[in-house]
């Protein structure tokens, strides 16, 4: 089996070119902002069906942003892979995308997890929950995202800056759903029932519940998951501790965001490009999105690993996560109003 070249930022653009050339037309050279060592797994299934070498380049969505506004013409990337749907909205706001004419991946991604044009496409779901302290509360406190800035939550809540994408994408569904005065109400209530001052990761919001800092938190399913489905029995007590809430059940449904991936405009592989997309739409790419970092398949039908399997008849937001960057400038502007750090 061939073994992806897995490179830094370090490296300059000639240098991998040069990677390119070596490998020759069956390559393909991926910018990932992805840094879950669990994707090298689809890396390797992918070469192994297709031939194609994968050559990688992992850094941050900006840094690799920037990277490929930097190179223009010539830049050697295919693909361009990051978490969240607001990235990669900054990704094609900077040109850096071109449409994918592929009927699998249309009828296999739904249309809300795809770009309306097909410039990008969701290969995996992530739910932003609500944690809570069963020693505090025996049953779930609430039902709803709206209820996070009730009175009655007062220095309650945990949750990470509003520099963090996940946020600005959770606070830009609510625009979706509410509108900016409405939305600005709420993100005014949630502040002032925040028990400290943001900081931290959405591991750290759990770990804060746990600890007794705050009764809520917010955060992605997944940490949560993996500190479940962890060898170290003091992550696991954390996971007894600390429940879960899908919000919203009895309404739009919870918010959801995607990982996700798109051709770049100028790949200089672009039939590796496509074959490297359609390939993540597979079930076997499927499932390893779930194996490796707990998300929820964007396929329908599609098994996720066990431990989400109680999850599966959830109720999902069905708004097109395109809208999640179309609204981020609006959500940051409202949460720097209301004093959101």
């Amino acid at each position: 089996m061939l073994k992806p070249k897995r490179l830094s930022l370090g490296l300059t653009a000639t240098g991998l070119l040069l990677a390119a050339s070596v490998a020759g037309a069956q390559s393909l050279n991926l910018y990932t902002a992805r840094h879950y060592d669990s994707d090298q797994a689809l890396y390797d299934a992918f070469e192994a069906q297709t031939g194609i070498e994968v050559n990688i380049l992992q850094g941050g969505a900006d840094q690799l942003i920037e990277r490929i506004e930097r190179e223009g013409a010539a830049s050697p990337a295919d693909v361009l892979m990051t978490v969240d749907a607001g990235l990669l909205n900054r990704a094609e706001r900077a040109g850096v995308f071109a449409s994918v004419d592929s009927s699998t991946l249309q009828q296999r991604i739904p249309a809300a997890l795809r770009h309306p044009n097909d410039l990008w496409f969701g290969f995996s779901e992530r739910v932003r929950v609500v944690y809570y302290d069963k020693r505090v509360y025996d049953t779930p406190p609430l039902a709803r995202y709206e209820a996070l800035a009730e009175t009655r939550f007062n220095d309650e809540v945990c949750i990470r800056s509003s520099s963090n994408i996940y946020n600005q994408s959770m606070v830009a569904s609510m625009i979706a759903a509410h509108g900016v005065p409405q939305t600005q109400a709420w993100a005014s209530g949630l502040v002032e029932n925040m028990a400290r001052t943001p900081q931290g990761g959405d591991t750290d919001q759990i770990r804060a519940v746990a600890a007794g800092e705050c009764s809520l938190g917010v955060g992605n399913h997944y940490y949560w998951v993996r500190l479940a489905l962890s060898d170290d029995p003091a992550d696991q007590a954390i996971a007894e501790q600390v429940g879960l809430i899908f919000p919203n059940q009895a309404g739009r449904g919870a918010h959801r965001n995607i990982g996700g991936a798109g051709m770049v405009a100028n790949a200089p592989n672009p039939e590796a490009a496509k074959a490297f997309l359609e390939f993540l739409a597979s079930n076997e790419a499927q499932q390893q999105f779930s194996a490796g970092n707990n998300e929820f398949p964007a396929v329908a039908g599609v098994e996720p690993i066990d431990a989400l399997a109680r999850w599966m008849d959830k109720k999902l937001d069905d708004l097109n996560v395109s809208v999640l960057g179309d609204n981020n400038a609006d959500a940051v502007r409202l949460m720097d109003r209301v004093g959101w750090r």
